[in-house]
């Protein structure tokens, strides 16, 4: 499980993608999450499905990595969905038990609910799979550079999201790795109550804490040998530059959200 977590995974791949500037992607991804709120039939969801399948495409990258991504939620999405069905009130009721109740309403809120969720994921990832961390911590810093005149510490929180993204792979692989020496020594994960599952985890996390607060101090050793001091005075060996494909992905969405409009009932 831990070895198909896609939190701070990159694929350096080459495709259109991966070629937009970092800000036009977080953008993006933040204004596909509000206007997939305007979707409410058949149509636009379609449309908005449509828009996703083709942004998986220009990544180049194998489906099976989004639907990765949506197997770690896929209990959660079950829940709300199941939520929804149950609770909805509606003129044409199928099933009712009780406080429980099955309208042709709530099946279909339900269905719009899966397609609203699975697609944010999808977004999402694609947003991940195609950034790297540190090109995704530029365009975070850039886009909240205004907010440093009020005295917000912008460098210093993208840094902390940088390293922070940098790590959570090696994290997960080095429990990955733990979990299989573990293994080899005879310990079951997925044996017993809820209680004993807790307890094997103990010799999983307290080698993970402990290595992890040894790469903190070494990193911490390492920058203050450098001399690190923050933003000040620092120049960017990255520069970020939109381009025309940046200005094609923003034509896209203000079609799609005039379209969108346009077909709501």
């Amino acid at each position: 499980m831990l070895d198909k977590m896609l939190l701070g995974r990159y694929i350096n791949i080459d495709s259109w993608i991966h070629r937009l500037d970092p800000r036009t992607k977080l953008v993006a991804s933040f204004y596909f999450i509000l206007i997939i709120f305007l979707a409410n039939n058949w149509i636009t969801y379609g449309l908005l499905a449509l828009l996703v399948a083709l942004a998986i495409g220009l990544t180049n990258i194998n489906v099976i990595y989004f639907l990765r991504g949506v197997k770690p939620l896929i209990w959660l999405i079950l829940f709300t969905v199941i939520f929804q069905v149950f609770f909805t009130p509606g003129e044409i009721v199928y099933f009712k038990w009780g406080i429980f109740q099955v309208t042709q309403e709530g099946l279909v809120n339900g269905a719009f609910i899966f397609m609203r969720l699975v697609l944010i994921i999808f977004m999402s990832t694609i947003l991940t799979l195609s950034t790297s961390p540190l090109a995704l911590t530029d365009g975070i810093e850039h886009l909240f550079r205004p907010f440093a005149k009020i005295g917000m510490p912008v460098h210093e929180l993208a840094l902390m999201l940088s390293i922070a993204l940098r790590y959570v792979p090696t994290l997960m692989d080095e429990a990955q790795t733990i979990m299989n020496a573990q293994r080899s020594r005879g310990v079951d994960f997925e044996e017993g109550n809820l209680m004993t599952r807790l307890k094997a985890m103990v010799p999983i996390l307290i080698p993970l804490f402990v290595s992890a607060f040894n790469r903190a101090e070494e990193m911490a050793t390492a920058m203050e040998a450098r001399g690190y001091r923050g933003s000040e005075g620092r120049t960017k060996y990255r520069q970020l530059h939109y381009g025309w494909r940046d200005g094609v992905v923003f034509v896209v969405l203000a079609l799609v959200t005039i379209t969108l409009w346009w077909l709501r009932t």
